[in-house]
């Protein structure tokens, strides 16, 4: 039996020689004074020999350790030599399955089942607040602690809708590696309980004039369907709800042509009850200001044979989803700072602002009309939308100023590319139409 003290004694000769330990184990002195352990072995009627490295890296307890390891593979009917490399290839090959070479098979493998602009924002959220932290480590090594730090990050800057979704995202990744071998457990499954909770109330809303229309610049260079694009510039002039610029029907914009143009949205698409949806004279007036005017003339070529102003992509006679614009702002990186509903958020702290800065404390109210917003019954018994359309048309006019400023001409939205470079998909569009362009004039719908 070695011992510590006899391997630090052994001097090197003109010829290797060994120094024998029990189970076949045994140190090689080299004529260089290099001590190298060895272990030998007979498998399948041949002898062979096991390298287990050099002495003092490998202690003499760690290469007893070594043969007692190598010993009961042997026993299991296997070369040891032979389970050592496979064990070697399949740490390296650990190695190379990183979480990004993981998650971007696992967004290949599923994209099928996405429209292609929610698969392409799939993939852009994990390259922007997944991969720069854990991207490159193997993904079967990661574990709660660490991809909790990842989503910790994405709270800290107030998004917590979004690192509820990328933990979501994460946790799909990790059943498509359990399912393909690489990985024996989802350390994101549980995490989605020590998250931060969402905050009920106010929605996200970018109440700064010149942060917002760097946002809405921002939003609008995003591959997407130039009806989007114009939906939003239109949405954010307009300051009406979502849903009634979704359901936006040509026939409801009046005088076009004229002096006094104006969109009239029926009772029975403004938000609130069956009593109000049915009032008599309850349609919403919105005065249409100039740069409204131009969005129109943009939108014309694309959906002014229809009825809708902002059709579905598969269904002319359907409204665009309600999640179009939304996602149009997540992509462009506002997710949690901004929402499709933060724009009438944005009007009223703006236009209140200005109000407050000129000295016109009568214009609240009329903003407040001009939101649609419906008074309680402690205030009037009659809610006029009609009221004070002269100023009304006014304050719009110089919130639409003050919002374009800077930026694109309407018509550039169109000439935007709807997909990257490289797809050949891309449908031709109609070419806008002029300044002196006439808008036909139609029924209005019963």
């Amino acid at each position: 039996m070695l011992t510590d003290a006899k391997i630090r004694a052994a001097k090197a000769r003109p010829k290797p020689y060994k120094l024998t330990d029990a189970n076949r184990l045994y140190l090689l002195v080299t004529p260089s004074g290099g001590k190298l352990w060895r272990w030998n072995y007979d498998y399948d009627g041949k002898q062979r020999s096991m390298a287990f490295g050099a002495y003092p890296f490998v202690s003499l307890a760690d290469a007893r350790s070594k043969r007692d390891e190598a010993y009961t593979v042997l026993c299991e009917g296997r070369d040891p030599n032979v389970a050592k490399k496979l064990r070697i290839e399949e740490n390296i090959e650990a190695g190379r399955q990183t979480f990004e070479r993981v998650a971007r098979e696992w967004h290949e493998n599923a994209k099928a089942q996405w429209a292609r602009i929610h698969a392409a924002d799939i993939i852009r959220s994990l390259e922007r607040d997944v991969f720069p932290t854990i991207g490159a480590l193997p993904i079967a090594q990661l574990t709660p602690p660490l991809v909790l730090g990842v989503l910790r990050e994405i709270e800290a800057r107030g998004s917590i809708e979004t690192a509820k979704r990328i933990r979501q995202r994460i946790s799909a990744v990790f059943i498509y590696g359990i399912a393909q071998g690489i990985v024996q457990s989802d350390p994101a499954e549980k995490l989605g309980k020590v998250l931060k909770p969402l905050r009920k109330g106010r929605q996200p809303a970018i109440t700064d004039l010149v942060p917002l229309r760097k946002m809405i610049i921002a939003a609008e260079e995003d591959y997407a369907r130039p009806t989007t694009r114009l939906a939003m510039r239109l949405l954010s002039l307009t300051a009406v709800r979502p849903s009634e610029l979704r359901g936006a029907r040509w026939d409801e914009l009046e005088d076009l042509n004229g002096r006094l143009p104006l969109w009239r949205i029926p009772a029975s698409r403004m938000k609130g009850d069956l009593n109000r949806k049915g009032e008599l004279n309850g349609d919403h007036l919105v005065p249409i200001t100039q740069p409204c005017l131009a969005v129109l003339r943009a939108l014309w070529p694309l959906t002014g044979e229809g009825e809708l102003l902002f059709p579905g992509n598969r269904h002319s006679h359907r409204t665009m989803s309600e999640n179009a614009i939304g996602y149009l702002l997540n992509r462009a990186g506002y997710h949690g700072h901004h929402v499709p509903h933060g724009f009438r958020a944005a009007f009223s702290t703006i236009m209140n602002e200005w109000a407050e800065r000129e000295g016109k404390e009568h214009d609240r109210q009329v903003i407040d009309l001009m939101l649609a917003h419906v008074p309680t019954a402690k205030v009037e018994g009659v809610y006029n939308r009609a009221a004070y359309m002269p100023r009304r048309r006014e304050l719009a006019t110089i919130w639409a100023e003050m919002l374009s400023d800077g930026l694109p001409d309407p018509t550039v939205l169109i000439e935007r590319p709807s997909k990257p470079v490289g797809e050949h998909s891309r449908r031709r569009l109609p070419d806008p139409v002029g300044a002196d362009f006439r808008f036909p004039r139609w029924r209005r719908a019963a």
